[in-house]
């Protein structure tokens, strides 16, 4: 007698385990290919989505650089009237021709203020900043050496950053 029974014996009860076993591991395939199939799904979706972030933040920034200057030009608008109406009435009088530029430089001030552009226009006497102001000539001076002793052109900034620097005559020591 055999300790291991027969091939008919597993037949007779109506159970292969072999064909369990293999029931049970197709299922666990099953569910790993489907667990397979929701992530692929997940990970495209996410990429899809990350694609159309990317899409939409470029057409943001591309609109974003179109209109950028938008409202600046709006506040222009004024000064170019201003003007227009100034040399339509250039045959009036030298005084209201004046007072007109006058106007219009103080519209066109006033838009540069909205806009963010301010004027560098340093004082005599102040010490000099070679990030805001271009030394054009150093001249003997009674006054602090480094100081600004005189403006030559004024110069601009957008927010925080410089366009164009003030030039500037500074001061240096006499020479004795």
């Amino acid at each position: 007698m055999s300790p291991n029974p027969p091939p008919s014996a597993g037949m007779d009860s109506g159970h292969d385990p072999a064909s369990a076993e293999e029931k049970t591991l197709d299922k666990l395939l099953a569910e790993a290919q489907a667990h397979i199939d929701e992530q692929r799904e997940a990970w495209m979706r996410a990429v899809a989505e990350t694609e159309n972030v990317r899409k939409r933040a470029q057409s943001d920034v591309a609109a974003a650089h179109k209109f950028a200057v938008e409202r600046f030009a709006e506040g222009l608008l004024p000064v170019v009237d201003s003007l227009e109406a100034a040399l339509a009435s250039a045959a009036g009088s030298p005084q209201a021709l004046l007072d007109g530029l006058e106007l219009t430089l103080r519209q066109l001030k006033a838009a540069f203020v909205k806009g963010g552009l301010a004027e560098i226009s340093p004082a005599a006497g102040e010490r000099f900043d070679p990030h805001k102001h271009q030394a054009m000539a150093a001249v003997e001076s009674s006054a602090e050496p480094n100081s600004v002793v005189s403006v030559m052109q004024k110069g601009y900034s957008l927010h925080d950053r410089v366009l164009r620097p003030a030039l500037v005559t500074v001061a240096k020591a006499l020479e004795n």
